[in-house]
């Protein structure tokens, strides 16, 4: 059995958000470059499948990284590719289509994806398509997404994925379920829990779960 290693970072959001999204969705940009130290060399491609805010693509850029990334949120898209050096490598689709994209063979992949419930129906990656509601359907999508991503990336590339588990009304073990969703097509590494400092009240730590391609 595998533990989980832990490291402590600090819990400072570096760019301002856009005006229409809140801080709350970011993770910190310590935490990307983190893994990027550990794990990338400089003029490594790094893919971002959940591009969201840019978190990951700005860092990679800062760092002598070539950045890459896809994003379903056309605001979200803009406001990213619109600051990145290589705006034209982040892709305004659907994730799930990443095989087609004509994408080159990436050296590493840190993402953060869409959190769901597993008490809601709302799916986030059909856009609350009611014929595609439910969390059993939101992990097959994630499911699939990963192993589209396996042509994408070069063998014996790292993904890091964060991922918290959700408290609510239901409680959701996300971590567990994406961590299987995803080990059906990245080898499973490692986890490591990061204890934030100075974190927002209610938020002290996060996981990030760690794959190979083999």
């Amino acid at each position: 059995m595998t533990h989980p290693s832990f490291i402590t970072l600090p819990y400072t959001l570096e760019r301002d958000p856009p005006p229409f999204e809140g801080n709350d969705i970011k993770y910190p940009e310590a935490l990307v470059r983190h893994f990027l130290k550990a794990f990338t060399n400089k003029d490594d491609k790094v893919f971002d499948p959940f591009a969201g805010l840019g978190t990951t693509l700005f860092v990679a850029e800062e760092m002598g990284r070539k950045a890459y990334g896809i994003e379903a949120d056309p605001l979200k898209q803009q406001w990213v590719a619109g600051q990145l050096e290589q705006w034209a490598n982040l892709i305004y689709e659907d994730s799930f289509h990443v095989a087609k994209l004509g994408l080159p063979k990436m050296d590493f992949c840190m993402t953060s994806p869409p959190f769901m419930p597993n008490h809601h129906s709302w799916n986030p990656l059909f856009g609350g398509d009611p014929a595609k509601s439910g969390y059993p359907a939101y992990l097959r999508r994630m499911a699939s997404i990963f192993a589209n991503m396996q042509s994408i990336m070069k063998k014996g590339s790292k993904v890091v994925v964060q991922v918290d588990n959700i408290q609510g009304r239901s409680y959701t073990p996300l971590v567990r379920d994406l961590s299987l969703a995803i080990s059906k097509s990245f080898r499973p590494e490692g986890e490591t829990v990061v204890a934030w400092q100075d974190a927002p009240e209610g938020y002290n730590h996060t996981h990030c779960l760690i794959f190979k391609k083999a």
